[in-house]
């Protein structure tokens, strides 16, 4: 699965995510390659995804709280950081 790293927008950020993800549920991607895939997204676009310790008003509006907590568990191990 090929996805864009750097995205241009929170929006677009967000409907990668939830390609990521919906597609780790649906077993067309294994679970190494989601959290490698998650964790590309969040080095290079940290600043789209989390704002004041709390995910982005877009980001929580797009993915919605199932698919940010599966984002929390794999950002737990890539960086210390206080998720709300």
């Amino acid at each position: 699965m090929e996805i864009k790293v750097f995205q241009k927008t929170q929006r677009d950020l967000a409907s990668t995510i939830n390609l990521v993800i919906d597609n780790y549920w649906k077993d067309q991607i294994d679970e190494l390659k989601m959290i490698e895939l998650l964790q590309k997204l969040y080095v290079t676009n940290s600043t789209k995804i989390i704002k004041d310790g709390k995910y982005t008003t877009i980001l929580r509006q797009q993915c919605g709280k199932r698919r940010l907590d599966v984002v929390s568990k794999v950002l737990k191990d890539t960086e210390n950081i206080t998720i709300q």
